[in-house]
Order: structure tokens, then C-alpha cells, then sequence
């Protein structure tokens, strides 16, 4: 089964770290450029980051300093390391994936929505001030 599942949500207070954890199965991971997208209630789905099968990284202006991505190819793991957290960083976080590099890039980079492989199913992060 082509999956996507996300763990490592939950409560923490405004400068607080947090780090998400994206497991892949049922595709084959190096072929494929992952990303972290989150959702406010109200507001559209943000891509934050995104790292390609060459370990290319980036980043969407909202996150850029505070969250790393980083992946473990052998455990087929996409990680966010979240810190300095900010009560508007509240949202549910979802890894997505696809084997256009150049269509998740464009997501997080300029905000052009994509219909993509894979998702998860989200994990919810609430940081309170």
C-alpha cells in the first residue's frame, strides 16, 4: 500500500521545539521529493519545506531559520525539526510526496497548489502562547 504517516504532533509552549517524523511505504523513496505542508483552520494548505532524492532543501520564507528538514533514506523517513515555535505555527502538518521535484518545490517556494502522489493523513501541532 502507497503510503504516507506522520507522528511527533502535539501541545508545546511558544519557543518550544517539536520534530515530525514522515514514514514512507509502497513507493520507492529515492525517486521521490518529499514535503512538509501545514493547515490552519480557515486558511489554505502552506508548503513549508521540501527535500528532493539529491538532498536538495528548501524552505518557505514563514520557516526559513527556525525548521530543518532532513531524511533518512535507509528507514524511508522524512524528518522536521521544529524549534522556536510561535503560537501562529498551529496547524495540522502533512508530509506529501511526488516524483516531480520542481512541482513540490514550486509549492513551497512560490505557493503554486499541486495535485500530489501521495499524502498523509496529518498530525496536528498546537504551540501555545
Amino acid at each position: 500500500e502507497v503510503q504516507l504517516v506522520e507522528s511527533g504532533g502535539g501541545l508545546v509552549q511558544a519557543g518550544g521545539s517539536l520534530r515530525l517524523s514522515c514514514v514512507a511505504s509502497g513507493f520507492n523513496f529515492d525517486d521521490y521529493t518529499i514535503g512538509w505542508f501545514r493547515q490552519a483552520p480557515g486558511k489554505e494548505r502552506e508548503g513549508i519545506s521540501c527535500i528532493s532524492s539529491d538532498g536538495s532543501t528548501y524552505y518557505s520564507d514563514s520557516v526559513k531559520g527556525r525548521f530543518t528538514i532532513s531524511s533518512d533514506n535507509a528507514k524511508k523517513t522524512v524528518y522536521l525539526q521544529m524549534n522556536s515555535l510561535k503560537p501562529e505555527d498551529t496547524a495540522v502538518y502533512s508530509c506529501g510526496a511526488d516524483p516531480s521535484r520542481s512541482t513540490v518545490r514550486r509549492w513551497v517556494l512560490f505557493g503554486h497548489h499541486a495535485n500530489l502522489d501521495v499524502w498523509g493523513q496529518g498530525t496536528l501541532v498546537t504551540v501555545s502562547s
